[in-house]
């Protein structure tokens, strides 16, 4: 097995937002604001390299939204799903598997892309099945007033429609390739891969955990649904992640790709941070 830290670009969101009730005087050190309170965050993808099976996790926001979307995200940067995949010698075509934490437009919108001669909706990755959890599709499909804004249904109902999509729910014993957690703080059922390769468990910790500015306890999204469940479930895994070593991969980071976890006198804090490719 190899692992490969897929980079999908570079998008801002208001930094009040990201960090909830924490004061812009604490935040704005870990990620200063531009003028606008909009700071930069990743869309970091992990693929991994197993036998025959190539397994991306989340694909970023795509590039098929209007401008006025654009507008209000900001895609910046030099880095491309399409680019990242080729910078490690892999096509889209060669994807096997697309793997979605959850269906907001930044970790699925990279799934559909326009046809560039009929304008149609088509899978990007042709030859990939595309994995989602039951229970959070129905809760996607069918949008809280919440949530409307985050799942676009030009990014989900086509890949139900192109007949790739199957479930991931560990209940069902359906054919896996990892363990996932499951945790319903951030949006029902959100999936965080957990991944053994080499003497380590990867644990990729999407919306749970977006940076590890994220990490003491009470910094914790505005965007949450229910942010009480996401304090308990942060305190549980970051425990456990602690005690057993477990290095814990960020998303939206904007520099950092990997940690492991210490023990404080103030909780669980970073320990150690590095990128992926020196394990």
């Amino acid at each position: 097995m190899k692992l490969h830290s897929i980079h999908a670009g570079m998008f801002k969101l208001d930094g009040g937002a990201m960090f909830g009730v924490v004061p812009k005087s604490m935040w704005n050190k870990l990620n200063p604001s531009d003028a606008n309170n909009m700071c930069s965050w990743a869309m970091r993808c992990l693929l991994i390299e197993d036998g025959n099976r190539l397994i991306l996790v989340d694909n970023g926001m795509g590039n098929k939204q209007d401008e006025k979307f654009f507008g209000h995200y900001y895609l910046h940067g030099n880095y491309s799903l399409e680019q990242s995949l080729a910078d490690k010698g892999f096509a889209l075509e060669d994807i096997t598997d697309v793997f979605l934490t959850h269906l907001h437009f930044d970790h699925c919108g990279g799934s559909i892309t326009k046809n560039k001669h009929n304008n149609l909706l088509e899978p990007t990755f042709k030859n990939a099945t595309y994995w989602s959890h039951s229970k959070h599709w129905e809760w996607a499909v069918k949008p809280n007033a919440r949530e409307k804004a985050s799942f676009l249904k030009e990014n989900i109902l086509p890949i139900q429609e192109s007949g790739q999509l199957k479930f991931f729910d560990l209940e069902n014993n359906l054919p896996v390739f990892f363990n996932a957690e499951i945790v319903s703080g951030h949006t029902e059922s959100m999936m965080l891969p957990s991944i053994k390769y080499k003497d380590y468990t990867i644990l990729f910790v999407a919306d749970l955990l977006p940076s590890a500015a994220h990490i003491p306890i009470p910094f914790i999204m505005a965007y949450d649904t229910r942010p009480l469940l996401t304090l308990n479930e942060k305190e549980k895994i970051l425990t456990q992640a602690a005690a057993n070593n477990t290095v814990l991969f960020f998303e939206h980071d904007p520099a950092i790709e990997c940690c492991n976890l210490i023990l404080t006198e103030k909780g669980v804090r970073p320990n150690q941070t590095f990128n992926l490719n020196i394990l």
